[in-house]
Order: structure tokens, then sequence, then C-alpha cells
């Protein structure tokens, strides 16, 4: 690769390439931070701790018992919990098994979950008991066999596991009834894992280890392909990033952003396992009292989360209370971190928050600010090494510093492509290179900057909401005739959706389209504003113009 320019600008201890080839798959990487750091902590949840040792053994009990029921190498299997001590267990332990990992948010309504499952063809599912079921509803219509069900307080222990049950499903009726015939509940399975033998499986770095489902630029459900040289190359990349502040058995990390998030899941869950660092699960990051107490008792040294988690924080008065003088790490991904934010977080912890940038098509991260105090916010920073970056503009030429146009990018930890669609995988990559869809230019100062995104997403608190399929849901309805979708801004700047209808049937109200959308829509997709219009702006061959709607 030719020198690039923003190196001038590196932290001094950042190389420019990485090496891609130190392991040979992630259960090689596995192997060695267990040896390496195997009587520290490597999970905290609920104030429950299992150390690397523990979770190699609890692993090798999940892959037997995944062997046990006949999965092999390739097959895949989904995740659908929160964070708990079971996510890194199972997820661990299906690597193991050499079987692909398909994450699901628990959240997700029947209908969201179903075209995943049929897209991917799980034979294996993992799913909290909260939410099973919705599983239920659907499970006939999938390949899936194999059901474990599990509950947020399986693992925790002593009495405090069942108590924790207890009030999820009597007192604040969070576990609906559910009939999964057949279904294993997490702990018995772990159990009969102990008494089974446990077949190593040979994994390489080109074997796939996740589907990581994403809209693209289309909102069409797809599987982007995150192989094991991926995962390793983002690892090495964020390493480098850190150098010498992220010190090896010294860090204690909180995760309050889900694993099954691509941000969470490779910053959190896999970079700083390599480090020996304790990982601190967030069960429920919306309860910000709680997570509040959970960080004051941690003398945590790192921190990952979105503008919204961050704005929450900082608005909270036992937060202020918090001794900061371990912190040594803030990042920011999902969303822009608003400078107000970013300067009362400064003030208030000493510690600046750095922000990255990246797609779930690049395992994500492709840019960031630097660690060493220097962040510039309203910047996505600068690539990470091995990572090239240029900019084309409409007519595709290459643009000059400075000079705004679609970001592009190039590197080890870009996708090869999306599961089962050559035709969406050739829209998004040209010879390696990733179009993003976002517009940006990068400075003479390295740094790269987005103005603005070219594809119609609606970015709600780092999650991505793609129109077309609400336009979908709400067309559906009986009363409706046209639906258009876009991004809305509320004062502090958040996006949210806005939902544009002409009514077939006047009677329909507002409470009526948000309560039809509820019931195939996850939370953060459902429109915060409805407005009725006579008709819709549209392109001379009639598609919507979704940029029109006022």
């Amino acid at each position: 690769m030719e020198e690039r320019l923003w190196h001038k600008s590196y932290p001094e201890w950042v190389p420019h390439e990485i090496n891609p080839d130190k392991y040979s798959c992630i259960n090689e990487m596995f192997k060695t931070c267990v040896n390496k750091f195997s009587d520290l902590t490597a999970f905290e949840s609920f104030g429950k701790k299992i150390s690397f040792r523990e979770l190699d053994i609890l692993t090798d009990n999940f892959a037997a018992f995944l062997q046990s029921r006949g999965m092999k190498k390739g097959d895949r299997i989904a995740i659908q919990l929160p964070n708990i001590h079971q996510y890194p267990i199972a997820m661990y332990g299906a690597l193991k098994a050499g079987l692909i990992i398909v994450n699901i948010n628990p959240l997700y309504t029947s209908r969201e979950m179903l075209e995943k499952f049929e897209d991917s063809g799980c034979r294996a599912i993992v799913i909290v008991a909260n939410f099973a079921y919705r599983l239920e509803k659907i499970i006939c219509k999938t390949e899936i066999d194999t059901v474990i069900v599990t509950g947020v307080g399986d693992l925790v222990g002593g009495l405090k596991g069942p108590i924790i049950n207890s009030i999820l499903k009597y007192v604040k009726g969070a576990v609906k009834p559910y009939t999964l015939k057949g279904h294993f509940r997490f702990p018995e399975i772990i159990r009969a894992g102990k008494k089974m033998k446990f077949q190593e499986v040979k994994t390489t770095k080109e074997d796939t280890a996740f589907l990581q489902y994403t809209g693209g630029t289309t909102g069409v459900p797809k599987g982007a392909i995150i192989k094991h040289k991926n995962i390793l190359a983002q690892i090495e990349q964020i390493q480098a990033w850190m150098g010498p502040v992220i010190k090896d058995g010294q860090e204690v990390i909180i995760t309050p952003l889900p694993l099954y998030h691509i941000f969470s899941l490779t910053v959190n869950c896999f970079s700083f396992f390599t480090k020996g660092t304790k990982n601190v699960l967030i069960a429920n990051p919306r309860d910000i009292p709680n997570l509040t107490k959970t960080i004051k008792k941690s003398r945590f040294t790192a921190i990952t989360g979105v503008n919204t988690l961050f704005n929450a924080l900082i608005h909270n008065e036992d937060f202020k209370k918090i001794d900061f003088s371990t912190l040594k790490v803030v990042v920011g991904g999902g969303v822009a971190v608003q400078k107000s934010v970013a300067e009362q977080w400064k003030k208030i912890t000493g510690i600046g928050i750095c922000e990255g940038y990246g797609l779930t098509e690049s395992s994500p991260v492709l840019t960031c600010n630097p660690i060493d105090g220097t962040e510039k916010n309203g910047s996505i920073g600068m690539p990470f090494p091995s990572t090239d970056i240029k900019i084309l503009s409409e007519e595709g030429f290459e643009e000059s510093s400075g000079s705004a146009g679609e970001i592009l990018a190039k590197g080890p930890q870009v996708m090869d492509g999306y599961w089962n669609k050559p035709e969406e995988t050739a829209l998004v990559l040209d010879n390696g290179w990733l179009k993003t869809g976002d517009i940006g230019f990068v400075g003479e100062d390295g740094f790269v900057t987005i103005v603005d995104r070219k594809k119609d997403v609606i970015n709600v608190s780092g999650f991505n909401v793609y129109p077309n399929e609400i336009e979908e849901i709400a067309a559906a309805h009986p009363k409706v005739l046209e639906a258009g979708v876009r991004g809305g801004k509320d004062d502090d700047g958040y996006e949210f959706v806005k939902l544009f209808l002409v009514r077939k049937d006047e009677s329909l109200t507002e409470k009526e389209i948000i309560n039809f959308c509820k019931k195939s829509l996850t939370k953060y997709k459902i429109p915060r504003e409805v407005h009725f219009r006579d008709e819709l702006p549209k392109t001379n061959i009639g598609k919507i113009l979704r940029r029109e709607l006022k």
C-alpha cells in the first residue's frame, strides 16, 4: 500500500499496518487468552463473576451439547440474548463447534425474527425466556430443531438468580407464557455437556463466524458474512489503536451496549477480551440508576456507548459523584456524539469521548479518533491501520483532500459479501472497496468528516431503521392507501421515525396506525410522528420522494 497522508497525524505508537495472521481462527485466540489469563475474571453479570478458565469449561460443555444434537461445522445457530453470561458462553461455545452465529435482537417481533431465520437457515436458537412466546408463533415455519431457553438469572447463582427470574416473571410480567415442544433450559444443557466429550473442530480464518443482519442501502434484510479473519483483523487494529494505554490484565470495561450489535461484540467482547479485561455486562442499560450503581462499584477503566446513553448518564446526579480517577478510555459509536454531550462528559469525568465510525459490513470500525486526548468532535477520526479511505464524486472520480463525496473503504475487516445475495453484494463492493453510502471528506490533517448520508437510513440511538420496512408494514393496513417514511430530529438532535400517510379510509387515526406498527416492529422502529396527507410527493415514475416529505 502507498504511504497515506493521514498517517502523519497518527499517535506515535500506532503502526501503519497490522498482522492479520496472528491467529488462525477466533478459537485459537480464545485458547491463548484462557492460558494467559486463566484465573482472572472474564465476565461479570449481576455481581456473578466467571473466570477465563471457567469460561473455557462452560463453552466446552455448550459445544459438546450442540454436537450431541447433530450440529456440525457450518450450521447456523441464532443467539437472541441480552448482555448476560449466557451470551459469551453460547457465542464462544458455538464457535468452538464450528457453527455460524446469527445474532438476533431480543426485542424483535415474530415477523422480524422469521425473516432472519428463513434467510439464514438456522438449525438452533438460544433465546431469553422473556421473548420465547414470540418464537412459539413462528417456529413451525423455520428449520430450527434445537431450542434452548434461558432466564436472565439462570447463571447468577445462589438465591439471587431465582429471585431475578421471579421478579421478571411475576412482578414485572416480563416473561409471558409460552409452549415450545422439546425445548431445553440453559442450565440443563450445561450440566448435560459435562458428561459429553467435545470433539474439537478444525476452523480456519476463512470460515464464516457470524451472519450480522443489516438493511444495507435498500432496507432488505441481508446477512453480512463476517469471517474469522475479519474479526481477528479488527482485534489487531483496535489493539494497535489503543496501544500502551490498555494494559494486560488490568482493565475493567463497562458493557451497556448489546453484544448482539457488531460494535459491542467486536470492541468489548473480543478486543478487550484479548487484553485479559474484566467485562462487566449490563443487561438493561435503560435502567440508568442501576447502571450508575454498577459503574460506581466497578472501578472501571473503560466504557463504550452511544450519544443517548452518555447524555442520560451526565444528567444523573449519582453519576456525577463517581470517582473517575481510574477511567482511561471512552469510546462512542453508532451515531455522532453531540458536542454539548461530549463537552459535559469531559467536564464531569475528565476523559473525552473517542468517536469511531464503521458499518456492520466492516466488522465494524473503519476510522476512529485518537485516544490520546486529541479527539476532534464532529469528526469520525482517521483510518485504522491497514485501512484505506477514498472519496468519490458522483461521477466516480477520486476527490482530493477537502472535497466531499461518497466514502469508500478497504481493509481486512471488510466483509466478503452478503449471505446468498450476490446482486446485493455487487451493489456495495467494488474490487474490495466498500461503498458506505455516507458523504464526507478527508481534511489535510487526515481526519475524516461526514457531512450527509447518501442513503435514506434513519439512525435511532445507534440502530439503523430503513424506510422501506416501515412503509411496507404501514401500507399493509387496510385503511392506508400510500405510506412514506423519513427521519426527523428532536430539539436535542436525536433522530426518530416520521410516517406520512394517504388514507384510504378517513376514520384512520394516528393511534390506530401506531398500534398496528407495534405488532410487527420493534420499539425503536415505531413512528414517533404520523402525518396525514392528500398525496405524497413522487418522481415521474411514481417513486415517493422521501426527502420532500414535510
